[in-house]
């Protein structure tokens, strides 16, 4: 197999490069790491120091490509499909390219800071930080409804890299806080992102590990 991925089905940034391959239906094998077991971190460290994952290992072209972003763009320039998940009109790319941060950092982040905090012991639970994250939520949330109003998909009427990035953060971020009935056209876009066969083959893909994610 030419490509590899060091990955774990339940992990959000993860599921962004399996929807992009599974968009594409790309030749792909899936290596499953546990960070918390000693043999796959130390696997994990060897192709990338930093120790997170995602990690495409290209055997072909002998390189290793970190980071969920920059991996589905090193798809989409080297295993390119009938699903152009980056435009090539360079205005509309930039406005992907947003839409893909804004995800990840304004929907993935906050989301993850309240599972972090779920993690933490009673007695070092951060409400602050808690609050914040929330706060963030809501004004993503705000956002969306409005981006959405007039939009099938993230960056437009094509299904893209911001989607991609979209689909985990918004699903993980709506099961720890809720988005509501204040935002149906958040509601609705999360409702199509689920519907989409690469996303629902993802989150099938995860449901074996729904149990180790903390609850409340």
């Amino acid at each position: 197999m030419t490509l590899r991925l060091y990955s774990h089905p339940f992990a959000s940034f993860c599921q962004k490069v399996l929807i992009a391959l599974y968009e594409n239906q790309t030749p792909c094998e899936a290596v499953l790491i546990d960070l918390a077991n000693e043999a796959d971190r130390a696997e994990l460290e060897r192709v990338w120091p930093i120790a997170k994952f995602p990690v495409l290992l290209d055997d072909a072209r002998n390189c290793s490509v970190p980071e969920s972003s920059i991996i589905i763009e090193y798809l989409a320039q080297y295993y390119p499909g009938p699903v152009t998940l980056l435009p090539r009109d360079p205005d509309l790319a930039r406005e992907t390219r947003l839409q893909d941060r804004f995800y990840d950092l304004y929907v993935s982040d906050p989301m993850q800071k309240i599972v972090f905090n779920r993690l933490r012991p009673a007695d070092q639970k951060d409400a602050y930080g808690l609050a914040q994250a929330k706060a963030s939520l809501l004004t993503a949330y705000a956002m969306i409804q409005d981006q959405m109003q007039h939009k099938t998909w993230a960056a437009g009427e094509s299904f893209s890299l911001a989607d991609c990035s979209a689909a985990p953060a918004l699903f993980y971020a709506n099961v720890v806080f809720p988005i509501g009935e204040a935002y149906p056209h958040a509601s609705a876009y999360l409702k199509r992102l689920r519907e989409r066969p690469s996303f629902a083959r993802v989150l099938r893909e995860a449901e074996p590990f729904w149990a180790i994610f903390p609850q409340e």
